[in-house]
């Protein structure tokens, strides 16, 4: 993802309490059109989903300055606020919506204010944390480490598989999306079937766009006609190196980065 800078103090979109210092629409509008003409491939992301000219796509997604102190609230500068007033709710289903922990915060985030950090992130819709994140922190309680490693489970995407079907040569295979975000680039989801010492024997592209598997359930079928017999597997590649890149959430064998479904 790029975020938008340029613009407001500490590239922010804001010049607060300044207000009558932030550029007028016109040189929104340029600073905007120049960063989606230089990265015409990548998911986008700005600070503001009201009063700014990023407020009037449905392709941007948006950062939380203050996450999740600052995310919801009646004020209308509240991060959860300007997503309904500027109309962008349904942004996240199209880009990433992320947010900076409150710098410095994150034993609180995890201790005592665990339970609405967990609401704003099903609320938001969050796939990304940053700079400042629990991460950052040398001394966390293991209790708390806990913790981290489940929003880092629940933020974005998390893809399980949950059911084969085999009726002659048609494959069913259902899964869940365990996050709370779907994943945001078209990478291509392939069967193969490898020979018993994990050589690909061949390969098949499925015809199935991944960024629709939204929080919930998601069905793939697969028609296994002209397949050699083997043991069959199944990863989602990564464009430029055609190599599995992401891992389900299954205690299944790995073969080569295939993850094996048969056999």
């Amino acid at each position: 993802f790029v975020a938008l800078g340029t613009l407001g103090f500490w590239g922010e979109w804001h010049t607060w309490p300044k207000d009558d210092w932030f550029p007028g629409r016109a040189v929104q509008q340029k600073v905007l059109t120049a960063y989606k003409k230089a990265f015409p491939d990548k998911i986008l992301l700005a600070r503001y989903p009201a009063d700014r000219v990023t407020a009037e796509v449905d392709w941007l997604g948006y950062h939380d300055d203050l996450f999740p102190e600052d995310t919801e609230g009646p004020e209308d500068w509240k991060f959860l606020s300007m997503l309904r007033r500027g109309g962008r709710t349904s942004n996240w289903r199209r880009a990433a919506l992320g947010g900076e922990l409150v710098p410095g915060q994150a034993v609180k985030w995890l201790g005592e204010g665990w339970e609405k950090t967990k609401r704003m992130v099903e609320a938001t819709h969050l796939s990304w944390m940053g700079p400042y994140c629990p991460a950052n922190e040398e001394k966390l309680t293991p209790e708390l480490k806990v913790r981290a490693q489940e929003l880092v489970r629940r933020m974005g995407y998390q893809f399980r598989l949950t059911e084969l079907t085999l009726k002659g040569k048609q494959l069913t295979l259902t899964g869940i999306n365990e996050g709370v975000a779907p994943f945001y680039y078209p990478w291509p989801l392939e069967l193969a079937v490898l020979a018993p010492g994990g050589r690909v024997l061949q390969t098949k592209a499925l015809q199935v766009d991944i960024r629709t598997w939204l929080p919930g359930p998601f069905t793939v079928t697969a028609d296994l006609s002209g397949l050699p017999e083997g043991r069959l597997g199944l990863a989602i590649q990564e464009p430029v190196t055609k190599n599995s890149a992401i891992r389900f959430a299954n205690a299944l064998p790995m073969v080569n980065g295939w993850t094996i479904l048969s056999g």
